[in-house]
């Protein structure tokens, strides 16, 4: 008697569909909310990367634009290129703009630089050799911002992302302040 009562337990147990759903849920709903916050999370480190692309092409094409730039225009670049990173925190973005001077021997010198929490270049640098035509100028702009992701932050931690831009001036080298970049 024991042995058939078993037996039919089990039979109605494995014919039983109730709590099936239930069962499917529990196993597919930590995938499926673990694919939406990591879709979400990259979606926005793309935009982010993107707002740094925006600002480094904002710094080269502000300062292409003039002859000149005083101390007071070049907080006016920043500001606006600032500007481009919201709804970001505006305090982690790096910004660099640099004067090159490229001479006869395609070798670029820097004549200025200013920043705005980046590093200010100095000397020689090395540039896109199709970018090297002797005797001309060129500005080149750098953006970086420390992202930290929402959700993956103890997963990647702290990300640095960073653009770079080289715009030749439009109607001359521009001069900062005193300092000429001819």
């Amino acid at each position: 008697m024991l042995k058939t009562s078993i037996i039919g337990w089990l039979s109605r147990a494995a014919r039983d569909q109730r709590g099936v759903s239930a069962v499917e849920f529990a196993f597919l709903a930590p995938v499926m909310i673990g694919l939406y916050l990591g879709c979400a999370e990259i979606a926005e480190g793309v935009a982010a990367d993107r707002k740094v692309s925006l600002a480094s092409a904002a710094l080269a094409n502000l300062a292409a634009q003039v002859t000149t730039i005083s101390a007071g225009d070049m907080t006016n670049i920043f500001d606006a290129s600032t500007a481009v990173i919201a709804p970001y925190s505006a305090s982690k973005l790096k910004m660099t703009v640099t004067c090159l001077k490229i001479d006869a021997n395609q070798v670029a010198t820097v004549m200025w630089s200013q920043t705005r929490g980046g590093t200010v270049n100095s000397g020689t640098m090395t540039i896109p050799s199709a970018l090297a035509v002797a005797n001309s100028w060129l500005l080149f702009a750098e953006a970086s911002y420390d992202y930290t992701p929402t959700v993956g932050y103890t997963i990647t931690g702290m990300l640095t992302l960073a653009d770079k831009m080289y715009m030749s001036p439009r109607i001359s080298a521009p001069t900062y302040d005193v300092t000429a970049c001819t």
